[in-house]
């Protein structure tokens, strides 16, 4: 049982919040507000393996109080980490049983789950950190932003280079003119085949596999279809099944775009197309070219970017004379482009850039890491800059690329409606049905 001070501290830390302007039009950001801004904060790190591992650690300076894991091994491995915290298999189990005990709660499960613990916790108060892309479908991420700002709750998407200086001061070039009017992006992954471990499986398994002692397979399937455990979804490859995950445009595309719309002030694309390989009922496509439109912003051109993965560096890219990276992206302007990746930036064509003075710092340093800008800004310091009113319009514009190849021809997208305007085959994957006993 908790303390009426621990209730009290918590109540203040869910209800007292400021709501700011947003970076999007018509958008809240949400700040709470401490009166003990140096407390720490009760989180609850809901899936623990490899990048559920790096969140937890990079929270563990905070009070963790719970350990959520459809793995008991996970569990069993950090409980003794962490003898204070309570142990559970299923996050409603938790979240019911340590309602009063919660501040905020970071999901890092695979992402046919995101929204199901995202939206149950916000529910309830919780402030979220969840990681990318932030939902499996787009109804589930309008639904999160929605929800996000009806609970006012201080929230994140794990995009971890937005906190980067490198981020940071390609923005300023962008936004500064260095290149002139940005009219068209390239964007790319070039490893064929994304992060695939099992890449001779494409075809949903059908002989069952002997499920580990240890794993709660129903609980891991969740609100997806149910499908005999093979090792080609867990631990790792789930990425890379439609019913689970969102290939590697879905799993690579958050972290370049993000760049991308920061620079741009992009929001919602009006149009997608794509060129890939026959259309695979149940698993992503080893490569992928997706075109995004975008319409102008006030007194900024349209945008064209072209997402390319599975091919090494782009054709298109080096006929530019861009660089021969094995993933970036070149901003092509009018005056000049600029090439960037996680950590180095160059402006492009070299000799016509030597001496340039860089502009202004304008932006200031994030407060630590990405997670810990979370954290604090949920203990009312500073604001994060991933949230999810920043984070859905990102996450929509990935999952319309796997629409439109999924449906195989030209999407015009109307963002206000949430819809295609030019086909009726969109609706059935902007929005599918969940395994019984799930909700949102």
């Amino acid at each position: 049982m908790s303390s009426s001070t621990d209730v009290t501290r918590r109540e203040m830390l869910k209800t007292s919040l400021l709501s700011g302007a947003g970076l999007w039009l018509g958008a809240q950001t949400a700040q709470a507000e401490s009166t003990s801004p140096n407390e720490k904060l009760n989180i609850a790190c809901i899936g623990l393996g490899n990048q559920g591992n790096a969140n937890l650690g990079l929270v563990s300076s905070q009070n963790i109080v719970g350990l959520c894991d459809v793995d008991s091994a996970r569990t069993d491995k950090y409980q003794a980490k962490f003898p204070k915290a309570k142990s559970f298999a299923d996050f409603r189990v938790m979240l019911d049983k340590l309602e009063n005990e919660i501040d905020a709660v970071v999901v890092t499960t695979p992402n046919h789950t995101h929204a199901t613990i995202a939206v149950n916790a916000m529910r309830r108060g919780k402030h979220v950190y969840c990681e990318k892309p932030l939902a499996h479908s787009i109804h589930e991420v309008r639904e999160m932003q929605r929800v996000a700002r009806e609970e006012k709750v201080v929230t994140q998407m794990g995009t971890q280079n937005h906190a980067g200086e490198n981020y940071r001061r390609t923005v300023e070039l962008i936004q500064s003119g260095a290149i002139g009017d940005v009219q068209q992006v390239h964007v790319w992954f070039g490893r064929p085949g994304g992060w695939r471990r099992y890449k001779h499986v494409v075809d949903r398994p059908a002989e069952p596999q002997p499920i580990p002692k240890t794993l709660n397979w129903d609980l891991w399937v969740g609100p997806a279809p149910m499908q005999n455990f093979h090792p080609c979804y867990h631990p790792h490859d789930w990425h890379y099944w439609w019913d689970f995950g969102n290939g590697t445009l879905g799993n690579m595309g958050c972290h370049y775009m993000d760049l991308i719309f920061w620079s741009l002030d992009l929001q919602y694309p009006n149009a997608v197309e794509t060129k890939g390989p026959d259309l695979h009922p149940d698993s992503t496509p080893f490569w992928l070219d997706c075109h995004w439109q975008f319409p102008a912003r006030g007194s900024k051109p349209p945008v064209e970017v072209i997402w390319y993965h599975g091919r090494n560096t782009p054709e298109p890219v080096l006929e530019l004379g861009g660089p021969e990276w094995a993933a970036g992206i070149l901003f092509v302007g009018t005056d000049g482009m600029l090439a960037a990746d996680y950590g180095k930036r160059v402006l492009l064509p070299e000799e016509k850039f030597a001496g340039f003075k860089a502009p202004p710092k304008t932006i200031p340093p994030a407060i630590g890491n990405h997670r810990q800008e979370w954290y604090e800004a949920c203990k009312g310091n500073g604001k994060t800059n991933c949230h999810f009113d920043y984070a859905a319009p990102l996450t929509e514009t990935i999952l319309l690329g796997n629409l439109a190849f999924r449906v195989g021809e030209k999407v015009e997208w109307d963002a206000d409606k949430g819809a295609a305007t030019n086909t009726d085959q969109a609706a059935q994957y902007v929005q599918r049905e969940y395994r019984k006993g799930w909700t949102l």
